[in-house]
């Protein structure tokens, strides 16, 4: 696209704010009666869920709570998720939780539409038509899947983790209230968090593709000017608040702007995608068993380190270095400082500096690069070309911890 070209595809209604979770029976109202909620495990039996369950209830909703939601999201559970919706044929899904849950519920919705299995649709623009009404309430700050035509899955016949893109998967309706985050402990607080920072971050850089208006658009256009005017507001936030969160879980204000720059971050990344952070993530995530959030934020520096030798990635960086904070007149200097206090902000919040820290050695950095490669819908909106060079070079760099820019003073 070209530098006034733009595309967004948003949830038709998001509130956000303390006490948003009030708007939750007129929203669900304007799809029907019959409600299918889909929760992490943990949530039933919480004061704030039941309060909100009892809330709908009363208001006339007949509610049925399915909680089976399995780590990494495995097709088999999925299926049988699905074909509970079918048995019960809801009016509309309510998703309230972290981003399994939410993408649970983006596939739940799904099947109880259109048949499986679920790998039919695997990839982009598969999904042929509506999926069933999505209102989602996130319990975490990270994700941003309340507003992402995306779901992640764990297929056991894929070596790595597999996307369902689709403009249909988009939720109805977002309800952001950060009441519900609350609870988060502090490493989900910072690892969903900074992989928050990284969708903002990744949109800002993401290359600018040439895609003309012909045809079925791809689901993820690369950096557009829609999203441009809020990503670097969704990183200002986060780099501010997102320590401070982690630091002090019941700042209720600081928990308010993370919450605010993970919705941001999904708003931004939902049509532009993410990349070189994210394609390399999927095969250190599985090779380490470390969570998602620890591995984005890991490589963001090493990875817009990279991009430094060109000289457009450089005006892109400098301008993430100013929403972090930085006042240096030159524009290196400000590109420096980015990743600078992306490194400081992922020490003050545990995130480790080195993949060595996590378990990965010198001998698997190939096998990780030739994986990350296989992640065309994220290495084609690089703003630098991915070659396997250019791969193994931010491997090589994030193994022991080496950043060569200068500290921010």
């Amino acid at each position: 696209m070209n530098s006034l070209a733009g595309t967004l595809r948003l949830p038709t209604r998001i509130h956000f704010g303390y006490g948003s979770r009030a708007q939750l029976p007129d929203v669900l109202a304007l799809h029907g009666s019959r409600v299918l909620a889909v929760v992490d495990p943990f949530l039933p039996g919480t004061d704030l869920f039941e309060s909100t369950m009892t809330a709908l209830r009363s208001a006339g909703f007949e509610v049925l709570v399915y909680s089976d939601i399995l780590p990494e999201l495995p097709v088999a559970s999925l299926t049988v998720a699905g074909d509970a919706a079918r048995d019960y044929a809801p009016d509309v899904i309510l998703a309230i939780g972290g981003g399994s849950a939410i993408d649970a519920a983006k596939l739940i919705g799904l099947l109880a539409i259109h048949d499986g299995p679920l790998s039919r649709y695997y990839g982009e623009n598969a999904v042929p038509a509506p999926t069933l009404p999505l209102v989602v309430i996130p319990t975490t700050a990270g994700t941003g899947s309340e507003a992402t035509p995306v779901a992640v899955v764990s297929d056991p016949e894929r070596e790595l983790k597999v996307g369902i893109s689709s403009p249909y998967l988009v939720p109805a309706a977002a309800i952001v209230d950060p009441e519900f985050t609350l609870g988060a402990p502090a490493t989900v607080t910072a690892y969903s968090g900074i992989d928050a920072l990284v969708h903002t971050v990744e949109s800002y850089t993401a290359a600018s593709l040439d895609l003309g208006w012909e045809g079925t658009l791809p689901v993820f256009t690369g950096s557009n000017v829609l999203t441009d005017l809020i990503a670097l507001e969704g990183t200002a936030r986060l780099g501010r608040w997102l320590p401070t969160a982690v630091a002090e879980p019941g700042n209720r204000h600081a928990r308010e702007e993370v919450a605010l720059g993970s919705l941001i971050g999904g708003m931004s990344f939902g049509p532009t995608g993410t990349h070189l952070s994210h394609a390399l993530q999927y095969p250190i995530g599985a090779l380490t068993k470390t969570p998602h959030g620890l591995g984005t934020g890991l490589m963001l520096p090493y990875v817009l380190q990279a991009f430094r030798g060109d000289a457009k990635a450089t005006t892109r960086i400098a301008a993430v270095g100013a929403a972090l904070g930085s006042t240096a007149s030159d524009e290196s200097e400000r590109a420096d400082d980015a990743i600078a206090r992306i490194a400081q902000i992922n020490a003050s919040i545990g995130v480790p500096a080195a993949l060595a820290d996590i378990g990965v050695t010198a001998d698997q950095l190939p096998r990780i690069a030739d994986l990350a490669l296989g992640s065309a819908r994220l290495v084609s909106i690089s703003p630098v070309p991915a070659s396997r060079d250019l791969l193994l070079d931010i491997l090589t760099n994030a193994l022991t911890g080496t950043l060569t820019s200068r500290s921010t003073s």
